[in-house]
This record gives structure tokens, C-alpha cells and sequence, in this order.
């Protein structure tokens, strides 16, 4: 099997606690210090509204890495309790509990300093490495999606448009 190694270019500064961030992080507000080596790459960020962020989620509990069954746990903010919650497979949803703990993250950017960035909605505990940043494009946004029955049916319950 293949290794891959990666290099953080970066780590997550924010000043809320994990438990915040694990309920709802749409307004949390963090900084992404980029490490010296790596700060020139973020010459021309600055005036996108929205960035791509990848990061590393290092700081998960033993009992969630590796797995592969979950519950779209995101729901239970809308009333639904865990236990009426299909079980799929983490590739279904955006479960951090997952073989290879890689967020993927669409954020506000905020502000470009130097060599920090500043953005809202980001799910990352302090102290979290960054592994990318991109802008996010017109090219990248896709309006017309397909659901899967099993979410499209949660949805339906919740009388949930959008989440």
C-alpha cells in the first residue's frame, strides 16, 4: 500500500472550545496562521468571499478514528433524536470519524494579513494543521444536486430546504 505524507502549511487559531465547535461552528470565527515558508502563496486571496480549506483532523478520540458506519449526527440539531438515524457509511456524509481524518471546509474569508487569514465557519479545534487552501469559484459551485433517498426523506420529515 502507498504512503502519503503531507506537510501542514498551516494550523487553525481559535479561541472557542471543542464541544462549541462540535455543535455549531457557522458563525465561529478562527485564524489560519500559514507558516513562513509557505505565506507567499497567499499573494492575490485577498477579495475572494469564500476559501477551501483543508485541514488535518488530528485530534480525534480514539473510539472515532477508522470508522466506517455513522449517523448523520448533524441532524439531531433539528430535533431528530440519534437514535432514529439511519446508519450509512462515512463516504455518505461529512463525518469527521473517518479513515483518513481530512476535512474539507467552505468558509468566509474574512481577512488576509500578511500571513494569516481570518474566516468564518470553519470546524476545526485550535491548534489544528492546515494542510490547503483554495479559493472557492463560480466554477466550483454546483446548484444542481441529486440526493439520496434515505436524506432526501430526513429532509422531508424535518421540512428542511436546506441545510
Amino acid at each position: 500500500m502507498q504512503k502519503i505524507v503531507l506537510e501542514p502549511i498551516g494550523s487553525v487559531k481559535v479561541l472557542r472550545n471543542e464541544e462549541n465547535i462540535r455543535g455549531d461552528h457557522a458563525e465561529v470565527v478562527s485564524e489560519i496562521t500559514i507558516f513562513d515558508q509557505f505565506k507567499d502563496g497567499l499573494k492575490g486571496l485577498e477579495g475572494f468571499s469564500h476559501v477551501i480549506v483543508l485541514c488535518y483532523f488530528d485530534k480525534l478520540r480514539d473510539f472515532e478514528k477508522g470508522v466506517l458506519l455513522v449517523k448523520p449526527r448533524r441532524l439531531t440539531r433539528y430535533g431528530v433524536p440519534l437514535e432514529s438515524l439511519p446508519e450509512v457509511g462515512v463516504f455518505s456524509l461529512d463525518s469527521p470519524n473517518r479513515p483518513n481524518p481530512i476535512a474539507i471546509s467552505i468558509v468566509e474569508l474574512i481577512n488576509v494579513n500578511q500571513s494569516t487569514i481570518t474566516v468564518r465557519g470553519l470546524d476545526a479545534f485550535d491548534g489544528t494543521p492546515v494542510v490547503d487552501i483554495k479559493p472557492y469559484t463560480p466554477d466550483r459551485a454546483i446548484c444542481d444536486i441529486k440526493l439520496p433517498e434515505w436524506y432526501s426523506s430526513l429532509l422531508k420529515k424535518l421540512n428542511i430546504k436546506e441545510i
